[in-house]
């Protein structure tokens, strides 16, 4: 079944949601002029279609002790669809990998990767990344600072 389309109140109610994750049914219904009953029916419909993945609490890394962070380009020894699904599912494993996308590039993959600090990192890549399915060959590129981060 196709979604359902969207119209200028569900991208209000998305555009409220990412604004503000917390807001009351009640609240999230008076901004987008609705009662309550129909705005909720419109975001069981937006969740239900996978427009609204989730919520989710934004926390400050620094504060974590994550303030590291590190671009790394994977470049893969095979790139066959088995070999492309065996590195994807072996990424996801690593905790410290925060993003991770397939690039149109020289190189197969970008990785996000969050830790302490710069030996944190190179365990990580050491121990884990370099031994994803797969791996030919990485590039670090070190985040000196960070200006715009969104979910940050």
């Amino acid at each position: 079944m196709a979604p359902s389309p969207l119209d200028r109140i569900d991208l209000k109610i998305v555009e409220e949601l990412r604004v503000d994750g917390r807001l009351s049914i009640n609240e999230l219904a008076r901004r987008v002029g609705l009662s309550k009953t129909p705005c909720q029916a419109r975001l069981k419909r937006l969740m239900a279609d996978g427009v609204i993945r989730g919520f989710r609490a934004v926390v400050d890394p620094h504060k974590l002790g994550l303030a590291h962070i590190a671009f790394t380009q994977v470049k893969l020894s095979d790139t066959r669809e088995k070999a492309l699904e065996a590195f994807r599912r072996a990424v996801l494993q690593v905790e410290e990998v925060e993003e991770c996308h397939m690039i149109a590039s020289h190189f197969d993959y970008l990785l996000k990767i969050r830790t302490a600090d710069i030996l944190a990192y190179r365990r990580v890549l050491g121990e884990q990344i370099s031994s994803l399915p797969n791996v030919a060959s990485t590039s670090t590129y070190v985040a000196m600072e960070t200006i715009l981060e969104h979910g940050a």
